[in-house]
This record gives structure tokens, C-alpha cells and sequence, in this order.
């Protein structure tokens, strides 16, 4: 799943309609979850939110910065960067309380084999029901973090170097004290969230759910079974890591189904042309319609 260029795919509308969508996910054996960030931002966690971020960034927001999605990458001071991110993760991530979304989806799939693939780093399906042995999440997780250089493969928690970073936090200046910015424990040099964002991030211990969904695609094809593809939310921003992914996926497995829920980027290729559900539209409207009446029939 690595982030190469190719050329994108010719785009078709899927051809199923929204009934035959819902009979698909009713019926299917086993259900595939693929989750961009459509997904989290439908459920709340809205990276380009102008109002949530004035109130808890008001440093950065005099600054002339207006949404989350501005500061991926942005080179901001240390004492700046960590009340930033310390902030945003405690916000979006280390909360406990249940996401009526995501529970929702949990219901859907009821007690049938399922699997979860996502691109998203805040671990809402593990905190909403889901098992964290059946949810892969190659982009990382906010909730740990790790050397920059790296001078070591282990990944640490990240809750506690957070708590220390925001009981020295002023949000009117936006800065964290010198001593909370956190170092490595191993040789003391610069650390990071565990999350992609150069070749220095490290996803080892992301590959034993990645060698359990290979293993459970691979029995899903041998077995016969139908496969409901559920993705919600991926658009073109990072394709290889949901969306291109999924629709292979669909294309191999011959019972498979691809219910394709995106806003902005609704569309199927060609060759799954029967197949295939493209459901534009606002995220959460189209999957409470969806998963409202999916209930699986009793024996």
C-alpha cells in the first residue's frame, strides 16, 4: 500500500442503486469497512471546522490560521508545535465517550466476519466496538509516538507526554514550557506522533492486523463467500491507501460487492460495472439510511 502515482482510473456511476446497496450489506456473509477521513469528519471530527478551531486554537487563529488541516506539516517552533498537536490529539483522540456514527456501523455488521481498513488515526473504531486484531490502520495511530531519527523500532504512549505538554500549555500564546517539549527516551532526540508523515515513521507494529486482513481476504475468496465493500469517505488525497485498495479488492473477489460512499468522489471503475453502488452526498445522511434497516434475517 504505498503512496506511488499512477494514472487515475476511467469513473463510471455504480449502477446499484441505493435499495440494492442496502440489500447488498443486508445479505453479504462478510462485511469490508474502508474509512477515509469522510468518515470522521461526518461523525464530527472535522479537520476544516473554522468554529471548533478558534475555540480551542485562539493563538493560532489571531495568527491568521482558520482550520486543522493548515498546520499537517507546517513547520511551527517546538513550544508551538506541541501545544498544537497535544491540543488537537487530546481533542480528537484520548476522549472516551461513544460516537453514535461509528457505533451505528458497529450494529450494521452485527455478529458476521468483518474487517476494518482505514486511513484515519483516531482510533474510533477500536474506542466504538470494534476489535483492534480486526482493524488496520496503516497511517498510524495519534495515541503513540516515536523517535525521529529513528534510533529505535518501539513506538511509546503517547498520553503521557501529552498530559505534561497541556499542564503547561497557554492557549492565549499558544505555547507548551520548554522542559514538556517531549525527547526520545532511547538516545533523546526529537520525537513525533506515530503517524505517516515521512520515511522516518514506523508501522511494525501495524503488521500483524495487516497479515490477519490479508489472511481473511484470502479466505473470504476461497471460501466462496459474499463480501459487502463498505468504503466511506477516501477520496484522492491519499488513494493507495483505501481507495485503490478496495477496488482491487472488489475486482478479485468474485462475490464482492463495492458500496462506494463519497461526496465529492462518488464514482466506480469501469470494470466493476454491476457490481457496484456510487453514493454521493453527505456521509452520515447516506450510511444512517443505509445501515437503519440492516438487521440480519433469523435462522
Amino acid at each position: 500500500m504505498s503512496h506511488h502515482q499512477r494514472s487515475l482510473p476511467q469513473l463510471a456511476a455504480g449502477d446499484l442503486d441505493q435499495d440494492q446497496a442496502l440489500d447488498a450489506i443486508h445479505t453479504a456473509d462478510r462485511v469490508l469497512i474502508g474509512a477515509g477521513a469522510g468518515l470522521s469528519a461526518a461523525a464530527g471530527y472535522d479537520y476544516t471546522d473554522r468554529e471548533r478551531f478558534h475555540e480551542l486554537f485562539p493563538a493560532l487563529s489571531a495568527a491568521g490560521f482558520s482550520a486543522r488541516y493548515q498546520l499537517i506539516g507546517y513547520p511551527l517552533p517546538p513550544r508551538h508545535m506541541w501545544g498544537y498537536w497535544a491540543t488537537h490529539v487530546n481533542d480528537i483522540r484520548l476522549g472516551d465517550g461513544p460516537n453514535a456514527l461509528y457505533q451505528a456501523l458497529r450494529s450494521a455488521v452485527g455478529d458476521r466476519e468483518h474487517f476494518v481498513m482505514s486511513s484515519n488515526v483516531d482510533a474510533l473504531f477500536t474506542r466504538n466496538g470494534f476489535a483492534s486484531e480486526s482493524v488496520y490502520t496503516p497511517q498510524g495511530d495519534y495515541a503513540l509516538y516515536q523517535c525521529l531519527e529513528p534510533c529505535t523500532r518501539i513506538v511509546w504512549d503517547a498520553r503521557g507526554i501529552i498530559a505534561h505538554v497541556l499542564e503547561n500549555y497557554d492557549p492565549l500564546t499558544g505555547q507548551t514550557s520548554e522542559d514538556a517539549v517531549p525527547s526520545c527516551p532511547n538516545c533523546g532526540g526529537e520525537v513525533f506522533l506515530n503517524v505517516f508523515a515521512g520515511s522516518w515513521y514506523i508501522n511494525d507494529h501495524f503488521q500483524p492486523q495487516l497479515d490477519s486482513l490479508n489472511d481473511w481476504l484470502t479466505d473470504t475468496r476461497d471460501s466462496g463467500e459474499s463480501l459487502a465493500i463498505v468504503e466511506i469517505g477516501s477520496g484522492f488525497n491519499t488513494p493507495s491507501v483505501i481507495r485503490w485498495p478496495v477496488e482491487h479488492i472488489a475486482t478479485v473477489i468474485p462475490r464482492a460487492t463495492l458500496i462506494r460512499v463519497n461526496r465529492d468522489h462518488p464514482g466506480v471503475p469501469e470494470p466493476l460495472t454491476g457490481r457496484a453502488a456510487s453514493l454521493g452526498g453527505d456521509a452520515g445522511d447516506i450510511i444512517n439510511r443505509l445501515i437503519t434497516a440492516v438487521e440480519r434475517p433469523s435462522a
